[in-house]
């Protein structure tokens, strides 16, 4: 199995961490509480990374071998207790192609609060449960559609599924603590995190669609997924790539309070002091008129791109 790039050994290495440290807190998870406490917010960020992971699987497959990239993609459903292929409809074929826009499961528009705290508070489940009904319909319609990817999109939400149900009936109170409750606040990072990446941003703009946090311990944690508004010009760029792509296509063009060199402080100023709802310009957010989601099913032959790194391609 050979790796497309090196620097996804680190996207492995990641994966396998997760796994050592799930069953630690399963086989023998300590007494002493704040260590127990510790070791499971480690767990849940490990989990979120096995969701950054997949967002950057779903577009520049891990390995050469078709075959490869589709058992990881069963693997990575596993750290995040959601199917890899599901993030086709959600946000390969609706975020990208359509930000912000009446196609966009997830934009930030839904959301109408002057304080960004509840705003997010909203965000995450509303994003969440439209994203769950248009994966049931992109999935309805692909059975015929696209057999190859219906057929992985089953194979991972039926391998999550077995493995939740044994272990709940294993243990149901480990299996909530150290399976799901990790798997939830994953969902609840990479869903929220397109409320930080686009709210405030001018949509109509080239480059000013997207917020851009660029400092050098984030972008670790996160395999640079920091760089959003190069990721949205090409998204089949390898994560690895980001940083000199952002640099070069960019920066240049781009209004500089749109790059964000510290995420804690953008977070504590967006959330929690003065946490009101602000352009990136520092004027107020004016909402269109609120709209339902556009139904849509998109023809799988058109978009070759997006559904062949699903498929492992």
């Amino acid at each position: 199995m050979k790796l497309r790039f090196s620097a996804d050994l680190r996207s492995l290495v990641t994966v396998l961490v997760y796994f050592a440290l799930t069953a630690y807190l399963w086989i023998e998870p300590p007494d002493n509480l704040w260590l127990l406490g510790g070791l499971w917010i480690v767990v849940a960020i490990f989990s979120f990374l096995g969701a950054v992971i997949t967002h950057n699987t779903i577009h520049a497959p891990v390995f050469t071998s078709r075959k490869a990239n589709r058992v990881l993609q069963v693997i990575l459903s596993l750290t995040y207790g959601s199917p890899v292929s599901s993030f086709v409809p959600g946000h390969n074929l609706s975020h990208h192609k359509f930000t912000q826009t009446p196609r966009d499961v997830m934009r930030t528009t839904k959301v109408r609060h002057e304080h960004n705290l509840i705003n997010m508070l909203e965000f995450v489940p509303r994003v969440g449960i439209a994203i769950m009904k248009n994966d049931a319909v992109y999935t309805g319609a692909m059975r015929t559609k696209h057999r190859a990817w219906f057929r992985q999109m089953q194979i991972e939400k039926y391998t999550v599924l077995a493995v939740t149900v044994v272990l709940a009936l294993l243990d149901w109170r480990k299996c909530l603590a150290f399976w799901v409750a990790p798997h939830l606040y994953a969902a609840w990072g990479i869903i929220g995190m397109n409320y930080l990446q686009h709210d405030g941003c001018d949509q109509e703009h080239p480059y000013n669609h997207s917020r851009n946090f660029v400092g050098r311990v984030v972008n670790f944690i996160t395999f640079n997924n920091g760089y959003h508004g190069m990721h949205h010009k090409t998204p089949g760029l390898h994560w690895s790539l980001l940083p000199a792509a952002h640099i070069k296509h960019i920066r240049p063009y781009l209004d500089p309070r749109l790059d964000e060199p510290n995420m804690m402080a953008y977070l504590i100023r967006t959330f929690v002091y003065p946490g009101r709802r602000r352009t990136f310009d520092g004027k107020i957010v004016l909402l269109p008129p609120e709209i339902v989601d556009e139904n849509w099913i998109p023809n799988p032959e058109e978009t070759p791109e997006d559904l062949g790194a699903i498929a492992g391609a």
